[in-house]
């Protein structure tokens, strides 16, 4: 008797399981050699559900509570093992507990872009990633048909799977949408709306329920991005003649900062100002021809006679951080003038000049300097 009673202290009398993890769905009670006795107690906790699995058949499958393991409970399991002693003997059976808890923050992505027609751009290559979050629906289900005999089964196990098809279906689905890819990103809410239900029947047939997709950010290529960035550049600035002002100021800003650069850089920028002013300048004589009825020539010239070239603009070098630049022409100086680069004392110096002098002292240059109030006085 006392070797008995030995015995059945050996046998498992609580079966139940604490998860410490995160990320595990499935886990096996880990019996070994022992068995489980007669009256044992089973706690399934809130998130989880125990499959009793006999000879790799499921048997019964307990929602959360405490059981006390008998023929009343083990309905299944006794018509299963057949016994003949009113269950009183000890039994062995595979006991998994899965995780019925949301698993959130799955990553997914496009496992490579998604080809689009779009109106503006023709067709273009678009990816996408974001999250989703999954529980398990069907417990036996999900045992039989995806963790098996695994005894610790993660959400690792399966991700790989998971995220491949919902990148796949997103594929399917945007251009299904019929949207200009400048739109994608104001509609993410309905595209994983639209992802969810697609792939919804693909995880159930898993034992999994898919509880949400987010779509996170849709990603264009980076040629798509530069004409985006491009046309709302020229959008805001509207002005052509202004737009080749402010980069040419911009460039000079950077080559003050860079004086090895700024020779150089002065070429280039006094090319930039003049090329804006031809520029302008030939649009707005298209405009005003088009615009202005033509008169006859007087004096009975011929027909088709055109004004004579306007005279050449006034060229003047600058002196800035010690280094020559220019030259610049009274367009971009007054911009210049305007922003602060140029003041009343920075030398100057044009043709027929016999040397250097402050700019506020040359003739033509004193009408840009009307509008900029004098420095403090000290």
């Amino acid at each position: 008797m006392a070797l008995w009673d030995k015995l059945k202290g050996e046998l498992i009398d609580i079966i139940q399981w604490l998860d410490d993890t995160n990320d595990t769905l499935v886990f096996r009670f880990p019996r070994y050699n022992n068995e489980i006795k007669y009256n044992a107690k089973l706690v399934v906790r809130e998130g989880q559900t125990a499959v009793f699995i006999n000879e790799g058949q499921v048997a019964d499958i307990f929602l959360p509570g405490t059981y006390t393991l008998t023929t009343q409970n083990l309905p299944i399991l006794a018509t299963l093992k057949g016994w003949k002693y009113g269950f009183e003997s000890p039994f062995k059976a595979d006991v998994y507990f899965c995780s019925t808890r949301q698993f959130t923050n799955l990553k997914w992505g496009t496992p490579g872009p998604c080809t689009m027609r779009d109106p503006e751009f023709g067709v273009v290559r678009v990816t996408a990633f974001g999250l989703y979050a999954i529980r398990i629906k069907d417990p036996a289900l999900f045992i039989r048909e995806v963790a098996g005999t695994d005894g610790n089964f993660t959400t690792e196990e399966i991700q790989d799977n998971l995220k491949g098809k919902i990148g796949l279906r997103i594929k399917e689905v945007m251009p299904e949408l019929k949207l200009p890819v400048i739109d994608l990103e104001s509609k993410v809410y309905t595209l994983g709306e639209m992802l969810k239900e697609r792939i919804a029947p693909a995880f159930e047939g898993l034992g999994i329920n898919l509880t949400e997709i987010q779509v996170q950010d849709v990603g264009l290529p980076e040629e798509v991005e530069r004409a985006i960035d491009k046309a709302g550049a020229m959008k805001a600035i509207g002005n052509l003649q202004a737009y080749t002002q402010y980069e040419t100021a911009g460039s000079i800003n950077d080559a003050a900062n860079n004086p090895g650069g700024l020779a150089a850089a002065g070429v280039g920028i006094g090319m930039g100002f003049g090329m804006g002013g031809q520029m302008a300048g030939a649009m707005g004589g298209t405009f005003a021809t088009q615009a202005q009825p033509t008169a006859p020539p007087a004096g009975g010239g011929a027909p088709g006679a055109v004004p004579p070239p306007l005279p050449p603009q006034t060229q003047v070098y600058l002196a800035l951080n010690g280094q020559q630049a220019g030259p610049f022409d009274m367009t971009g100086l007054q911009q210049m003038v305007r922003s602060g680069q140029v003041t009343r004392d920075t030398l100057a110096w044009k043709q027929g000049m016999a040397d250097w002098a402050a700019a506020g002292t040359v003739a033509e240059l004193i009408s840009l300097f009307e509008a900029v109030p004098p420095p403090l006085p000290k």
